[in-house]
């Protein structure tokens, strides 16, 4: 049997050692943050961040909003099968009983099932994937290959910005920081999340960005899907 986590379903792809905002306003998710917040201090105060498929999300459009009542509960189908939890790091209560916090993308995991209903919010039964460890000679090589890629791709989307001041070191932290930058379809992101390796998450950048570059260079327009231009950016 997996590990029993809350989970959070969002319309974003959350990866590890990435920075998450979000302002909570429904009510079950003002009980995990509480829950979280009252956990002891050797337990992980971390949530799942699973990506929605498709239907309801925390956000609207109009503003803060309250899940319909008689909303139908999420199934499995309506999520992607690979999230990473997200270990609050800052939390600020507002007078009305909502939160801001800030948060920071932990460790992935792969969705098992759906829990049994015994929280306000939602749970599920997750398995761990690996760590990946430093230290690979492939992505090492990998590394300089992909950093090169996403310097020409980020200089050819905004030509008159600086191009990445800092940069990591590590293979595997700059694997996720491309994968989080790039403008990249969420299928996209989610085969990057969800990548065995890290070698294998740079060979896919190398060849998503090589691909994005090559659209730039022709168009000189940023490809993004209709659906992305037709929904307000929302921090939730």
């Amino acid at each position: 049997m997996g590990a029993i986590i809350p989970v959070f379903p969002l319309g974003t792809v959350l990866f590890p050692g990435l920075v998450l905002p979000l302002h909570i306003f429904e009510e079950r998710y003002r009980t995990l943050v509480r829950d979280l917040v009252a956990s002891t201090d050797d337990e992980p105060h971390e949530f799942g961040v699973v990506t929605l498929r498709y239907g309801w999300e925390v956000a609207t459009p109009e503003g803060d909003a309250e899940r319909p009542a008689d909303e139908a509960a999420i199934t499995p189908e309506q999520l992607y099968g690979v999230g990473c939890t997200a270990e609050l790091r800052q939390v600020t209560e507002l007078p009305d009983g909502r939160f801001d916090i800030v948060t920071v993308g932990r460790r992935r995991f792969r969705v098992l099932a759906i829990a049994a209903d015994t929280h306000p919010y939602l749970t599920a039964e997750v398995e761990w994937l690996p760590d990946e460890e430093s230290g690979d000679p492939v992505s090492a090589l990998l590394a300089p290959r992909v950093l090169t890629a996403f310097r020409t791709y980020l200089d050819l989307l905004r030509p008159d910005s600086e191009v990445l001041d800092q940069v990591p070191e590590d293979p595997t932290v700059l694997s996720h920081l491309v994968a989080a930058t790039a403008q990249l379809t969420t299928e996209e992101r989610q085969e990057l999340l969800g990548a065995v390796d890290t070698a294998t998450r740079l060979r896919t950048e190398l060849r998503l960005l090589n691909r994005e570059a090559g659209l730039l260079a022709k168009v000189r327009a940023v490809p993004v899907p209709l659906s992305d231009l037709a929904r307000p950016v929302s921090p939730n």
